[in-house]
């Protein structure tokens, strides 16, 4: 890790913006996820749960659109490193974007809108649990999926920059699952007691 501090400006503004939407974003979709699931304020004000989780998502989609604009400015604003700037690390890196699509998209297909986008908080639950690819293959594969994007990305602009604000998105991923999967998990709880109690 020490070598990367070499070719990186943390006060740089661009670095400092990368960073503070990396960490902002799951923070800002934890907290009014669970406020929403906590008063349902959101559901009453759009007059629906559907309309107020579809209008979360969209900020949610649009905050990410923001931090990757604002990664790779942080990228751009940074030196190159020689040795990652080769044909090699080029491929490896669109082989780690191209397996990050596979697992973002096919999560989006499996979940729907509003399992992508927290509708388990505003009471808008599955059936079951999804198993299907790529949940078959691995847990939480939008987020694995999203910090493959960020990787492939660093490496093809060989990027010492890109490769520490990645290590930063994993971390911040794996926090917030310490938090999101038991809250989860206690939602569909609470629902498969209440169906036990009705039958």
């Amino acid at each position: 890790m020490s070598w990367l501090l070499g070719y990186v400006d943390p006060t740089e503004p661009s670095f400092v913006a990368a960073v503070i939407t990396i960490v902002f974003n799951p923070l800002f979709w934890n907290v009014v996820a669970r406020w929403e699931q906590r008063t349902r304020k959101l559901s009453r004000a759009f007059g629906s749960p559907h309309l107020a989780c579809y209008s979360l998502g969209s900020c949610i989609l649009l905050l990410n659109i923001l931090r990757s604009h604002c990664f790779t400015q942080a990228m751009m604003s940074q030196p190159k490193m020689e040795g990652l700037d080769n044909h090699t690390t080029y491929f490896l890196g669109l082989a780690f974007l191209g397996w990050g699509f596979v697992f973002v998209l096919s999560s989006f297909y499996a979940l729907g809108f509003t399992g992508t986008f927290l509708g388990d908080y505003f009471g808008i639950l599955k059936e079951s649990r999804v198993t299907t690819f790529p949940f078959s293959v691995l847990d939480n594969p939008m987020y694995w999926g999203s910090t493959a994007n960020y990787l492939g990305w660093a490496l093809m602009h060989a990027s010492p920059t890109g490769l520490l604000l990645t290590v930063l998105v994993a971390i911040v991923y794996v926090v917030a699952l310490l938090y999101e999967e038991p809250f989860t998990a206690e939602i569909y709880r609470q629902k498969a007691t209440r169906l036990h109690k009705r039958s």
